[in-house]
Protein backbone atom coordinates (compact mmCIF):
# COMPACT_ATOMS: atom_id res chain seq x y z
CA UNK A 1 0.00 0.00 0.00
CA UNK A 2 2.38 2.93 -1.39
CA UNK A 3 1.54 6.55 -0.64
CA UNK A 4 0.39 8.50 -4.21
CA UNK A 5 3.70 10.18 -4.48
CA UNK A 6 6.08 10.43 -7.21
CA UNK A 7 9.26 7.93 -7.17
CA UNK A 8 11.94 10.53 -6.12
CA UNK A 9 9.90 11.13 -2.84
CA UNK A 10 10.20 8.06 -1.43
CA UNK A 11 8.15 5.86 1.18
CA UNK A 12 9.76 6.77 3.94
CA UNK A 13 7.27 9.27 6.03
CA UNK A 14 8.24 8.24 9.91
CA UNK A 15 9.37 11.69 10.95
CA UNK A 16 6.55 13.84 9.49
CA UNK A 17 4.04 15.30 11.40
CA UNK A 18 0.55 12.96 11.56
CA UNK A 19 -1.69 14.93 9.34
CA UNK A 20 0.80 15.11 6.31
CA UNK A 21 0.89 10.83 7.07
CA UNK A 22 -2.73 11.34 6.89
CA UNK A 23 -4.07 13.83 4.00
CA UNK A 24 -1.03 14.16 2.22
CA UNK A 25 1.47 10.60 2.23
CA UNK A 26 -1.48 8.02 3.05
CA UNK A 27 -0.53 4.56 2.50
CA UNK A 28 -3.92 3.22 0.70
CA UNK A 29 -3.43 3.22 -3.19
CA UNK A 30 -2.99 0.47 -5.11
CA UNK A 31 -1.17 0.68 -8.71
CA UNK A 32 -4.33 1.08 -10.40
CA UNK A 33 -5.30 4.65 -8.38
CA UNK A 34 -8.08 2.03 -6.70
CA UNK A 35 -8.04 2.34 -2.54
CA UNK A 36 -7.27 -0.73 -0.83
CA UNK A 37 -10.74 -1.46 1.40
CA UNK A 38 -8.68 -4.05 3.40
CA UNK A 39 -6.32 -1.96 4.47
CA UNK A 40 -7.69 0.83 6.30
CA UNK A 41 -6.79 0.05 9.81
CA UNK A 42 -3.58 -0.49 8.99
CA UNK A 43 -3.33 2.46 6.46
CA UNK A 44 -5.08 4.86 9.52
CA UNK A 45 -2.50 3.30 12.64
CA UNK A 46 0.55 4.03 11.04
CA UNK A 47 -0.75 7.86 11.32
CA UNK A 48 -0.97 7.71 15.16
CA UNK A 49 2.86 8.37 15.67
CA UNK A 50 4.02 11.46 16.66
CA UNK A 51 7.58 11.78 16.00
CA UNK A 52 10.34 13.72 17.90
CA UNK A 53 10.30 16.35 15.40
CA UNK A 54 6.17 16.43 15.53
CA UNK A 55 6.97 16.37 19.14
CA UNK A 56 9.46 19.06 19.09
CA UNK A 57 6.61 21.37 16.70
CA UNK A 58 3.55 20.55 19.08
CA UNK A 59 5.97 22.12 22.05
CA UNK A 60 7.32 25.25 20.38
CA UNK A 61 3.66 25.78 19.01
CA UNK A 62 2.05 25.42 22.47
CA UNK A 63 4.97 27.66 24.21
CA UNK A 64 4.30 30.48 21.79
CA UNK A 65 0.42 30.50 22.40
CA UNK A 66 0.99 30.37 26.00
CA UNK A 67 3.28 33.21 25.58
CA UNK A 68 1.78 35.03 23.66
CA UNK A 69 -1.29 34.95 25.70
CA UNK A 70 0.46 35.92 29.10
CA UNK A 71 1.36 38.81 27.05
CA UNK A 72 -1.98 39.37 26.31
CA UNK A 73 -3.38 39.26 29.35
CA UNK A 74 -5.76 36.38 28.22
CA UNK A 75 -7.42 33.32 29.99
CA UNK A 76 -5.82 30.43 30.20
CA UNK A 77 -8.00 26.85 31.06
CA UNK A 78 -5.81 23.91 31.64
CA UNK A 79 -7.55 20.80 30.93
CA UNK A 80 -7.23 16.66 30.27
CA UNK A 81 -9.22 14.57 28.28
CA UNK A 82 -11.13 11.64 29.90
CA UNK A 83 -12.25 9.87 26.59
CA UNK A 84 -11.01 9.54 22.94
CA UNK A 85 -11.67 13.03 21.28
CA UNK A 86 -12.40 13.23 17.16
CA UNK A 87 -12.99 16.49 15.77
CA UNK A 88 -13.54 16.74 11.00
CA UNK A 89 -14.51 13.30 11.17
CA UNK A 90 -16.79 14.98 8.39
CA UNK A 91 -13.98 16.15 6.36
CA UNK A 92 -13.23 13.77 3.18
CA UNK A 93 -10.87 10.74 3.09
CA UNK A 94 -10.76 7.57 1.20
CA UNK A 95 -11.15 6.01 4.57
CA UNK A 96 -14.66 7.93 4.98
CA UNK A 97 -14.11 9.59 8.19
CA UNK A 98 -11.39 12.38 7.92
CA UNK A 99 -9.50 14.02 10.84
CA UNK A 100 -8.67 18.01 11.61
CA UNK A 101 -5.07 18.66 11.44
CA UNK A 102 -3.95 22.18 10.59
CA UNK A 103 -1.63 23.17 7.91
CA UNK A 104 0.63 23.48 7.64
CA UNK A 105 2.13 21.85 10.69
CA UNK A 106 0.05 18.88 10.40
CA UNK A 107 -1.29 18.85 13.99
CA UNK A 108 -4.17 17.28 15.58
CA UNK A 109 -6.20 20.71 16.85
CA UNK A 110 -9.42 21.66 17.92
CA UNK A 111 -10.01 24.95 15.81
CA UNK A 112 -11.00 27.65 17.78
CA UNK A 113 -14.55 28.14 16.40
CA UNK A 114 -15.46 25.03 17.66
CA UNK A 115 -14.35 25.84 20.81
CA UNK A 116 -16.51 28.93 20.91
CA UNK A 117 -19.68 26.79 19.35
CA UNK A 118 -19.50 24.64 22.50
CA UNK A 119 -18.75 27.28 24.85
CA UNK A 120 -21.47 29.59 23.48
CA UNK A 121 -23.99 26.62 23.90
CA UNK A 122 -23.01 25.99 27.52
CA UNK A 123 -23.46 30.00 28.35
CA UNK A 124 -27.10 29.96 26.61
CA UNK A 125 -28.06 27.04 29.07
CA UNK A 126 -26.35 28.46 31.94
CA UNK A 127 -28.00 31.89 31.30
CA UNK A 128 -31.61 30.06 31.06
CA UNK A 129 -31.33 29.09 34.90
CA UNK A 130 -32.05 30.55 38.21
CA UNK A 131 -29.19 33.20 39.72
CA UNK A 132 -27.00 32.60 36.56
CA UNK A 133 -23.89 34.19 36.22
CA UNK A 134 -25.03 35.66 33.34
CA UNK A 135 -28.05 37.28 31.38
CA UNK A 136 -28.86 36.31 27.58
CA UNK A 137 -27.93 40.09 27.04
CA UNK A 138 -24.69 39.32 28.36
CA UNK A 139 -24.33 36.14 26.25
CA UNK A 140 -24.64 38.43 22.46
CA UNK A 141 -22.20 40.51 24.62
CA UNK A 142 -19.46 38.43 24.91
CA UNK A 143 -19.86 35.85 22.11
CA UNK A 144 -21.97 38.39 19.26
CA UNK A 145 -25.61 38.01 18.67
CA UNK A 146 -26.57 35.08 16.59
CA UNK A 147 -29.43 37.26 14.89
CA UNK A 148 -28.25 37.00 11.26
CA UNK A 149 -30.14 41.09 11.27
CA UNK A 150 -27.90 42.21 13.88
CA UNK A 151 -24.78 40.31 13.72
CA UNK A 152 -21.39 41.86 14.94
CA UNK A 153 -18.38 40.13 16.60
CA UNK A 154 -18.58 39.59 20.65
CA UNK A 155 -15.66 40.91 23.22
CA UNK A 156 -14.66 37.02 23.50
CA UNK A 157 -11.98 35.63 20.95
CA UNK A 158 -10.91 31.92 21.20
CA UNK A 159 -7.42 30.33 19.93
CA UNK A 160 -6.95 27.12 18.39
CA UNK A 161 -6.81 24.34 20.45
CA UNK A 162 -3.76 21.59 20.73
CA UNK A 163 -3.97 18.37 22.69
CA UNK A 164 -0.62 17.09 23.58
CA UNK A 165 -0.49 13.31 23.59
CA UNK A 166 2.66 10.79 22.55
CA UNK A 167 0.62 9.25 19.40
CA UNK A 168 -3.12 9.24 18.31
CA UNK A 169 -5.73 6.47 18.32
CA UNK A 170 -7.47 4.66 16.83
CA UNK A 171 -11.25 4.32 17.11
CA UNK A 172 -13.52 1.65 16.00
CA UNK A 173 -17.46 2.26 14.68
CA UNK A 174 -19.57 -0.58 13.60
CA UNK A 175 -23.01 0.87 11.93
CA UNK A 176 -24.93 -2.08 11.38
CA UNK A 177 -28.08 -0.88 9.77
CA UNK A 178 -26.97 0.42 6.28
CA UNK A 179 -29.97 -2.09 4.84
CA UNK A 180 -32.40 0.77 6.59
CA UNK A 181 -30.12 3.66 6.11
CA UNK A 182 -29.02 3.19 2.58
CA UNK A 183 -31.01 0.11 0.84
CA UNK A 184 -34.69 0.97 1.93
CA UNK A 185 -35.12 -2.16 3.77
CA UNK A 186 -36.78 -2.10 7.69
CA UNK A 187 -34.60 -1.35 11.05
CA UNK A 188 -33.76 -4.59 12.70
CA UNK A 189 -30.65 -5.30 14.56
CA UNK A 190 -29.36 -8.08 12.02
CA UNK A 191 -27.34 -6.02 9.91
CA UNK A 192 -24.03 -7.11 9.52
CA UNK A 193 -21.86 -5.21 11.07
CA UNK A 194 -19.65 -2.95 8.77
CA UNK A 195 -16.80 -2.08 10.54
CA UNK A 196 -14.91 1.85 10.06
CA UNK A 197 -11.72 2.66 11.20
CA UNK A 198 -11.20 6.37 12.61
CA UNK A 199 -8.48 8.62 14.22
CA UNK A 200 -8.89 9.82 17.43
CA UNK A 201 -6.90 11.71 20.65
CA UNK A 202 -6.51 9.05 23.37
CA UNK A 203 -7.44 9.73 26.57
CA UNK A 204 -5.59 11.79 28.82
CA UNK A 205 -4.40 14.33 26.28
CA UNK A 206 -3.08 17.99 28.05
CA UNK A 207 -5.68 20.34 26.32
CA UNK A 208 -5.30 23.89 26.86
CA UNK A 209 -8.17 26.61 26.10
CA UNK A 210 -7.13 30.17 25.70
CA UNK A 211 -10.10 32.55 25.33
CA UNK A 212 -8.89 36.54 24.72
CA UNK A 213 -11.40 39.34 25.68
CA UNK A 214 -11.57 42.86 24.26
CA UNK A 215 -13.04 44.39 27.24
CA UNK A 216 -13.45 47.88 25.82
CA UNK A 217 -16.62 46.25 24.19
CA UNK A 218 -17.66 45.17 28.00
CA UNK A 219 -20.14 47.01 29.68
CA UNK A 220 -18.65 48.53 33.24
CA UNK A 221 -20.51 46.14 35.54
CA UNK A 222 -19.40 42.95 32.70
CA UNK A 223 -15.70 44.09 32.70
CA UNK A 224 -14.19 42.70 35.75
CA UNK A 225 -16.23 39.62 35.81
CA UNK A 226 -15.57 38.48 32.37
CA UNK A 227 -12.65 35.80 33.64
CA UNK A 228 -14.56 34.00 36.19
CA UNK A 229 -18.00 34.19 33.95
CA UNK A 230 -15.88 31.89 31.43
CA UNK A 231 -14.46 29.64 33.58
CA UNK A 232 -17.89 28.81 34.64
CA UNK A 233 -19.21 28.08 31.45
CA UNK A 234 -16.41 26.33 30.49
CA UNK A 235 -17.15 24.08 33.67
CA UNK A 236 -20.63 23.59 32.42
CA UNK A 237 -19.73 22.88 29.02
CA UNK A 238 -17.24 20.08 30.34
CA UNK A 239 -20.13 18.61 33.03
CA UNK A 240 -23.00 18.49 30.32
CA UNK A 241 -21.60 19.03 26.61
CA UNK A 242 -18.50 17.45 25.48
CA UNK A 243 -15.83 18.71 22.81
CA UNK A 244 -15.39 17.98 19.55
CA UNK A 245 -17.67 14.99 17.33
CA UNK A 246 -19.42 11.83 19.04
CA UNK A 247 -20.01 13.60 22.03
CA UNK A 248 -23.27 12.03 22.27
CA UNK A 249 -21.70 8.51 22.82
CA UNK A 250 -19.25 9.98 25.10
CA UNK A 251 -16.19 11.18 22.73
CA UNK A 252 -14.43 14.55 23.80
CA UNK A 253 -15.11 14.11 27.43
CA UNK A 254 -12.80 16.84 29.36
CA UNK A 255 -12.26 18.16 32.34
CA UNK A 256 -10.50 21.08 33.97
CA UNK A 257 -6.64 20.13 35.40
CA UNK A 258 -6.78 21.61 38.54
CA UNK A 259 -3.34 21.02 39.23
CA UNK A 260 -1.75 22.19 36.15
CA UNK A 261 -4.65 24.78 36.30
CA UNK A 262 -2.69 25.81 40.09
CA UNK A 263 0.72 25.66 38.35
CA UNK A 264 0.09 27.90 35.33
CA UNK A 265 -1.41 30.77 38.01
CA UNK A 266 1.02 30.34 39.85
CA UNK A 267 3.65 30.64 37.14
CA UNK A 268 1.45 33.72 36.02
CA UNK A 269 1.72 35.35 39.50
CA UNK A 270 5.78 34.95 39.31
CA UNK A 271 6.04 36.02 35.81
CA UNK A 272 3.95 39.44 36.82
CA UNK A 273 6.11 39.93 40.36
CA UNK A 274 9.61 39.78 38.31
CA UNK A 275 8.14 41.88 36.13
CA UNK A 276 7.16 44.12 38.30
CA UNK A 277 10.16 43.84 40.04
CA UNK A 278 12.55 44.46 36.79
CA UNK A 279 10.67 47.81 36.39
CA UNK A 280 11.22 48.60 39.94
CA UNK A 281 15.08 48.03 40.06
CA UNK A 282 15.06 49.66 36.59
CA UNK A 283 13.89 53.36 38.25
CA UNK A 284 16.15 52.78 40.69
CA UNK A 285 19.70 54.12 40.77
CA UNK A 286 22.82 52.03 40.66
CA UNK A 287 23.21 51.99 44.17
CA UNK A 288 19.63 50.86 45.24
CA UNK A 289 19.79 48.19 42.26
CA UNK A 290 22.65 46.88 44.43
CA UNK A 291 21.08 47.38 47.27
CA UNK A 292 17.74 45.68 46.29
CA UNK A 293 20.10 42.60 44.72
CA UNK A 294 21.68 41.98 47.84
CA UNK A 295 18.34 41.84 49.68
CA UNK A 296 16.79 39.51 46.73
CA UNK A 297 19.84 37.57 47.36
CA UNK A 298 19.04 36.87 51.28
CA UNK A 299 15.50 36.31 50.78
CA UNK A 300 16.40 33.16 48.15
CA UNK A 301 18.69 32.11 50.36
CA UNK A 302 16.62 32.48 53.68
CA UNK A 303 14.38 29.97 51.44
CA UNK A 304 17.50 27.40 50.53
CA UNK A 305 18.67 27.47 53.75
CA UNK A 306 15.24 26.54 56.02
CA UNK A 307 15.68 28.57 59.01
CA UNK A 308 19.33 27.76 59.53
CA UNK A 309 22.58 29.67 59.18
CA UNK A 310 25.24 29.87 56.99
CA UNK A 311 28.47 30.13 58.68
CA UNK A 312 31.02 33.01 58.41
CA UNK A 313 32.81 34.06 55.67
CA UNK A 314 30.29 32.32 53.37
CA UNK A 315 28.21 34.08 50.64
CA UNK A 316 25.86 36.51 52.35
CA UNK A 317 28.52 37.53 54.91
CA UNK A 318 31.45 38.36 51.87
CA UNK A 319 28.35 39.65 49.90
CA UNK A 320 27.36 42.02 52.88
CA UNK A 321 30.82 43.02 53.40
CA UNK A 322 31.47 43.76 49.67
CA UNK A 323 28.15 45.75 49.94
CA UNK A 324 29.68 48.03 52.87
CA UNK A 325 32.84 49.28 51.31
CA UNK A 326 31.18 49.60 48.12
CA UNK A 327 29.05 52.04 50.46
CA UNK A 328 31.72 53.59 52.33
CA UNK A 329 34.27 53.99 49.92
CA UNK A 330 32.18 54.84 46.83
CA UNK A 331 32.16 58.82 46.19
CA UNK A 332 28.71 58.07 44.19
CA UNK A 333 26.82 57.03 47.08
CA UNK A 334 23.86 59.68 48.84
CA UNK A 335 23.69 59.60 52.31
CA UNK A 336 20.11 57.64 51.95
CA UNK A 337 21.43 55.25 49.99
CA UNK A 338 24.64 54.50 52.49
CA UNK A 339 21.75 54.17 55.70
CA UNK A 340 19.51 51.66 53.48
CA UNK A 341 22.72 49.73 52.98
CA UNK A 342 23.34 49.95 57.08
CA UNK A 343 19.48 48.89 57.30
CA UNK A 344 19.77 45.91 55.03
CA UNK A 345 23.14 44.35 56.07
CA UNK A 346 22.06 44.64 59.86
CA UNK A 347 18.23 43.36 59.20
CA UNK A 348 19.70 40.29 57.08
CA UNK A 349 22.98 39.08 58.61
CA UNK A 350 22.12 38.41 62.08
CA UNK A 351 18.63 35.85 60.63
CA UNK A 352 21.26 34.13 57.95
CA UNK A 353 24.82 33.72 59.03
CA UNK A 354 26.45 32.73 62.13
CA UNK A 355 28.51 35.85 62.97
CA UNK A 356 29.00 38.31 66.06
CA UNK A 357 26.51 41.04 65.04
CA UNK A 358 28.08 43.72 67.61
CA UNK A 359 31.53 42.46 66.17
CA UNK A 360 30.41 43.10 62.59
CA UNK A 361 29.07 46.48 63.05
CA UNK A 362 32.69 47.94 63.87
CA UNK A 363 34.11 46.14 60.89
CA UNK A 364 31.69 47.39 58.57
CA UNK A 365 31.58 50.76 59.87
CA UNK A 366 27.87 50.58 59.90
CA UNK A 367 27.45 53.14 62.40
CA UNK A 368 29.38 55.22 60.23
CA UNK A 369 27.16 54.92 57.84
CA UNK A 370 24.13 55.56 59.50
CA UNK A 371 26.13 58.15 61.29
CA UNK A 372 25.92 60.37 57.91
CA UNK A 373 22.63 61.33 58.07
CA UNK A 374 22.76 62.69 61.40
Amino acid sequence: MPAAVPAYVGQGFDDCPPGHRFNLYFPIWRDDWSADKTGKAEAIRACTPLSAIARSLLSSLRERQLALAEAMGALTLEARSLAPFATGLGLEHPVENGFAFLSPYGLPYLAGSGAKGVFRRAAQELSCNENAPLTPTDVDILFGPEDTDEARRGALNFWDVFPDCPALSVEIMTPHHGNYYQQGGTPNDAGQPNPIPFLAVPPGAAFRFIVGCDTARLPEALAPRWRDIVTTVFLHACDWRGFGAKTAVGYGAIELDEKAQARREEARKAATKEAARAAALAAMTPNLRKIEEFRAFCTRRAEQLMANKEAANAQIHTKARELAKAASEGMDWTVEEKCAVAHAIEEWLPKLVKVDMKDERKKMRLAALRGQTQ
